[in-house]
């Protein structure tokens, strides 16, 4: 049960932190800068080596660290690209309901997953109902070029995952992690030898004010945790349970909407963020889901 506490830590700072990128993205910051410097802030890894056990991997193990790397930075540059073009409200939960059903039929393919149980497949539908439901905004509608770049955001984050469970099932957590996020740092420097997007990460006119740059730095530290209890809780969770495991992500949305509802109430004008009866009677349904699912699955 130790990857269940895990996963929800990592909800916990995922919410923090999504709540800090949509305060920087607010601003004069561009969504493809943010992507460079959120996968450059993956060398800071580096200073956990002179704390743990660290060692050099042999084998095919590095095909998957690679992998996984790379997914890791298209699935980040392919979310933002898409939120560049569309509002979150048409690519979060459609991103949502299509990320498990990839990562359970990947890890058939990939690590020859188990098939679910009948109380597990129950438990995964409401878990990926009520995340679906909780992340869903006024005016959603699905278009076919929102619905391509979710597929795209989806399988990308899916592979990175599956990619990052066969990691940690032939490293110890420490080595594994910190190899796929020297790689990951790596990848985005590509970046760097693209002119436009040189100019448009490096641009005077782009830099952040003073405000944003330290709310954009405290983002990247809770967005780091989320980060370590996340891939803790890859390294832990038994095989079967990988998919229900992303199914779970409307705990993140739960998180958000409780921070939201007390930003609203003590710093209103940190956050301009809607909230109508409306829209608290389906979060509450949702969450209501979403501790059913998890009901199901643990009791």
């Amino acid at each position: 049960m130790m990857w269940f506490l895990a996963i929800i830590l990592a909800y916990l700072f995922f919410a923090l932190a999504s709540l800090g990128d949509k305060i920087v993205l607010a601003g004069k910051a561009q969504p493809k800068s943010y992507t460079f410097f959120v996968g450059f802030f993956n060398i800071l890894a580096i200073f956990i080596i002179p704390f743990v056990a660290f060692s050099v991997p042999s084998g095919t193990v590095w095909i998957w660290i690679i992998l996984s790397a790379l997914f890791y930075i298209l699935g980040i540059y392919a979310m933002f690209n898409a939120l560049e073009i569309f509002d979150v409200s048409k690519i979060i939960p459609t991103t949502g309901a299509i990320q498990p059903i990839f990562i359970v039929i990947l890890s058939i393919i990939f690590l020859g997953g188990q098939s679910l149980s009948h109380n597990e497949i129950i438990a995964f539908a409401i878990l990926l109902l009520g995340s679906v439901l909780i992340s869903i905004e006024k005016n959603y509608k699905i278009t076919k070029k929102s619905l391509e770049l979710s597929l795209l955001t989806a399988l990308f984050f899916s592979l990175q995952m599956v990619f990052s469970k066969i990691v940690y099932s032939e490293l110890p957590f420490w080595d594994g992690f910190i190899w796929m996020k020297i790689f990951s740092f790596a990848f985005c420097l590509f970046f760097i030898f693209d002119k436009g997007f040189r100019k448009e990460a490096f641009n005077v006119e782009n830099k952040m004010d003073k405000r944003t740059s330290i709310i954009f730095i405290i983002t990247q530290i809770l967005g780091g945790l989320a980060n370590i209890f996340e891939s803790l809780a890859v390294s832990l969770v038994p095989l079967v349970y990988l998919g229900i495991m992303n199914a779970m992500k409307g705990m993140q949305y739960v998180f958000i909407f409780i921070f939201v509802i007390l930003i609203s109430l003590f710093i209103p004008k940190l956050l301009k963020e809607e909230i109508s009866r409306k829209i608290i009677i389906q979060r509450i349904i949702a969450i209501i889901l979403i501790i059913i699912g998890l009901l199901v699955i643990f009791l």
